[in-house]
């Protein structure tokens, strides 16, 4: 199972074979400086066999004793409420490591899944931009109480209609060519529904918003979508034989709740991002394919997390049969403003302490792959999904960010993901749609 070890430079979210009859989990407590101070000055090194293929000339890399004195002040500050791991052989519970000051600074974070997908498409379109934002911003114009909401929801409205009418032409010349016909005909379908949510809010119907807003997003999403020619870039030599999911895919996970009054089966729409981790969601899909997960129980939901994908038997991850080896995949993180995903480290191991990354732990139910605590490219079939946004892990300051892939996004109920226990069972995972964005997929072979 996984396991967040609060060290500013060498936390990791580690697989570990632990009897599933007892599963220690880490317990909140408050923690003092002086245990804070030991765990960092024991820790605050760390040998990375990445850096010579990262940079060609490094096999190892120590920290400076500079940015370990800002993680220890960052601890000594942090103290109250921090989440305590315990550090006995037995301890792997995930809890929160500490962040980069500079990480802390950053704008009002956006936490809606579909959202999150929609900006973390490769796009590069002012213009369909300018449209989308104010959509997403009536979700914040409707906090407000009372049909007063509604005056700020037509300022979105008419900032929208107004960034598609100037912006039109600009937004066809941005779809790709095999898929204009399949745009234009959206931008039609998007101009009416705006017409009709003018029309829904000069009536003062405050309920029905949310419903027209939701779907003149799928529009935009859709025509973004559209704009995505092919795969746009080149997966690293040493991993393009491997699964790799080249663009997008949906899957339902269908979950037999036990002990629950209020919820007997519920399933979860999931979106997987190969655009921004396609080795990472490639995997998964492939074992979806395999029905690895078939069967599979939960066997991690303290509050912060809820985790599964840990094998029977003494296996922490898959055995692909045609190696008789345990299959890993590397650590793979997208940043804004690059064009491929970094591997095989950490942002910290590449001193990229102020970027922020295409996919963040932003979302309610965010999907990330665990790993072993020292090891970035050992992930293989346990995954975990994000629950808690505690003091350290707050949107757009997550310390977590740049640190685990994240691959997917829970987008349909993902509030039920808090209900789940350790026992409850996944009695089905299934490709709604995009299995044929999956190349090299190894459950077509024999063996």
């Amino acid at each position: 199972m996984a396991a967040i070890i609060p060290c500013h430079y060498c936390s990791s979210l580690s697989v570990s074979k632990r009897p599933r009859s007892h599963i220690p989990w880490g317990n909140i407590s408050h923690v003092n400086a002086a245990w804070w101070g030991r765990q960092l000055s024991l820790k605050c090194s760390l040998k990375s066999s990445q850096k010579a293929q990262l940079h060609n000339k490094l096999d190892e890399k120590l920290f400076p004793l500079k940015e370990c004195a800002i993680s220890i002040a960052l601890a000594v500050g942090l103290v109250t409420g921090m989440p305590f791991v315990d550090w006995s052989p037995n301890a792997y519970a995930a809890n929160p490591a500490m962040t980069d000051l500079s990480v802390l600074i950053s704008g009002p974070p956006i936490k809606d899944p579909a959202a999150l997908l929609r900006y973390a498409l490769p796009i590069d379109n002012k213009a369909i931009r300018e449209v989308q934002k104010p959509l997403e911003d009536i979700t914040d114009s409707l906090k407000v109480a009372g049909v007063k909401a509604l005056d700020s929801v037509e300022r979105n409205v008419r900032q929208a209609s107004r960034a598609l009418e100037q912006g039109k032409s600009l937004i066809i010349s941005g779809l790709a060519e095999s898929k204009k016909d399949h745009g234009m005909e959206l931008l039609d379908k998007l101009q009416t529904g705006m017409d009709e949510l003018q029309q829904i809010v000069e009536g003062r119907n405050r309920d029905a918003v949310a419903t027209k807003q939701k779907e003149l997003l799928n529009y935009v999403g859709s025509v973004e979508e559209d704009m995505v020619g092919g795969f746009p870039y080149e997966v690293p030599e040493e991993y393009q034989s491997m699964p790799v999911l080249k663009g997008r895919a949906t899957v339902d996970m269908k979950v037999k709740v036990k002990e629950n009054p209020n919820i007997d089966e519920c399933v979860f729409r999931i979106i997987l991002d190969g655009y921004n981790a396609p080795v990472t969601a490639g995997n998964f899909l492939d074992l979806v394919e395999r029905h690895f997960y078939d069967g599979m129980e939960i066997q991690r939901a303290d509050g912060f997390v809820v985790q599964t994908g840990d094998p029977e038997g003494p296996a922490e991850g898959f055995i692909d049969p045609s190696t008789e080896k345990t299959r890993t995949i590397p650590l793979e993180i997208m940043v804004n403003g690059e064009k491929s995903p970094f591997y095989g480290a950490t942002l910290e191991d590449l001193g990229l302490y102020k970027a922020q990354t295409r996919l963040p732990f932003n979302a309610f139910g965010t999907m990330a792959m665990a790993r072993e605590e020292f090891e970035s490219n050992s992930a293989s079939s346990q995954v975990f999904w994000l629950l808690k946004e505690s003091e350290l892990t707050p949107s757009n300051a997550n310390i977590l960010d740049g640190r685990y892939t994240v691959f997917g996004y829970i987008t349909e109920n993902e509030d039920y993901l808090a209900d789940l226990k350790v026992g409850d069972v996944i009695e089905s995972i299934q490709v709604v749609s995009g299995l044929n964005n999956l190349v090299n997929p190894s459950y077509k072979i024999a063996g």
